[in-house]
């Protein structure tokens, strides 16, 4: 799967700029209340380090979490094991997912999905995701546009991040490609993690980002199958999306 990989310096610094309950722009707290009323299972996908998933089991919905990192499920198993938590916690490539259980709400919060870097392989995940859901079930997810059409490089330059253990991890950023017609972007990253001025490990990552225009995602998830299709702009349900700079959250049902 093309997929930007998340490795064990990448996921220290996911963990220490994402911290468990750290609501971006509301994004926590319109998830719980928009899947408050579950009964059933809740699927997180990408649950990454456990950043969205932890706060909704704390307030007793029943999530599951899949994802294609071990690092990052390790970390997301580790803190739920801090907080007394019993999660069921999976390893799993999203174009082969098959669960025997079926969900009544998916989740992919964090505009996660736009790491499917190709097309095809997109829509195929959606698929799997339909099919995961219960008859009536409902899909939860936000996106985001690139931050400008000339070059959209959130990360580039270098970034320091000073660990609780006193460690330091450095970031270097380089955007190698930005196709706007194809509506993708590549960056390399570099991660040094440093101890008392001494390199102890070093870390590539590429990353690729997807992205799609808002009402063509809206004509994508109705290709799938999906139905009443609600495009809400930064986490207020039903706000219409007026700017290239909003978060676009999606909610759509899976046919009865």
């Amino acid at each position: 799967m093309s997929f930007s990989y998340y490795g064990p310096l990448c996921t220290e610094v996911y963990d220490h700029t994402k911290k468990v309950g750290q609501s971006f722009n509301g994004d926590i707290e319109y998830y719980y209340e928009r899947l408050k009323h579950c009964k059933g299972r809740i699927l997180e996908p990408m649950a990454g380090s456990g950043r969205v998933l932890i706060p909704l089991l704390e307030r007793g919905l029943q999530v599951d979490g899949v994802d294609y990192s071990p690092e990052m499920l390790a970390s997301c198993r580790q803190r739920c094991e801090e907080r007394g938590l019993k999660a069921t916690l999976l390893e799993a490539d999203l174009q082969q997912l098959s669960l025997p259980q079926r969900y009544e709400a998916i989740i992919i919060p964090g505009g996660s999905f736009l790491l499917i870097e190709k097309r095809e392989e997109s829509l195929n995940v959606l698929r799997r995701l339909y099919e995961h859901l219960q008859p009536g079930g409902r899909l939860l997810l936000d996106l985001f546009l690139p931050d400008s059409a000339n070059d959209g490089n959130q990360f580039g330059g270098t970034s320091t991040f000073h660990l609780p253990d006193g460690d330091i991890i450095t970031m270097e950023g380089k955007l190698v490609e930005f196709d706007l017609f194809h509506q993708y972007k590549i960056s390399y990253l570099k991660y040094e993690k440093w101890r008392n001025g001494v390199l102890l490990q070093t870390e590539l990552q590429r990353l690729a980002l997807r992205w799609y225009g808002v009402e063509e995602f809206k004509l994508v998830l109705e290709s799938i199958g999906f139905t009443n299709v609600v495009i809400s702009a930064d986490f207020e349900y039903g706000k219409a999306p007026s700017s290239g700079n909003q978060k676009f959250v999606y909610e759509a049902v899976r046919k009865e």
